[in-house]
């Protein structure tokens, strides 16, 4: 994959319900002193978006840590690219490498160009659709959800006819069976 280059957004975010799992199989227990809504038990994903070109890359994250965080942006980005992020403090560090901006959302989400609202837009339409079109989404196969969303997303500009003849090609000749699908650990 082509790295990316110019003006580049990253951002991270939780995937995931614990709200409807019965209660054995929750990992944050519904104890009275963790708040709803928490990232225990969540997947974590982070995405990069080219504003130039409006190509959006997503992956499946360990972690939020530092070594994590910076790893993606060193194998997707180019050094010297403007690189746009939160205040996060695992991106702290690559202003020797990128021409660094960070927005602190404590205190705004604009200035000029430096902001991530153009991956926050997708994040928003990953989660309404996993929520409005899938309802309940596996981690184990989340990655195969992110490609799909991504490719959405980078093909949004065609027609469903466009997108359909430029998908075809890709997919002659490929089988993907149910076994294979489902499972466990694959």
């Amino acid at each position: 994959m082509k790295p990316m280059a110019g003006e580049v957004e990253v951002d991270e975010t939780f995937i995931g319900k614990e709200a409807n799992k019965h209660a054995d199989k929750k990992t944050n227990q519904s104890h009275p002193s963790k708040k709803r809504g928490g990232t225990e038990g969540k997947a974590i994903v982070m995405g990069l978006l080219e504003r130039e070109t409006g190509q959006f890359r997503a992956a499946i994250v360990p972690s939020t840590r530092k070594g994590h965080l910076q790893g993606m942006v060193r194998e997707n980005v180019v050094p010297g690219s403007s690189l746009y992020s939160d205040a996060h403090g695992s991106y702290r560090g690559l202003g020797g490498e990128y021409q660094h901006g960070v927005v602190d959302h404590a205190a705004e989400y604009v200035r000029g160009r430096v902001h991530v609202n153009g991956v926050e837009n997708f994040w928003s339409l990953l989660k309404r659709g996993l929520t409005g079109i899938y309802h309940s989404v596996e981690v184990e196969h989340l990655d195969r959800y992110l490609d799909e969303f991504s490719y959405r997303f980078n093909t949004r500009k065609q027609t469903d006819a466009e997108r359909f003849a430029g998908t075809v090609p890709k997919v002659a000749g490929k089988r993907l069976t149910y076994a294979e699908l489902t499972a466990r650990g694959a």
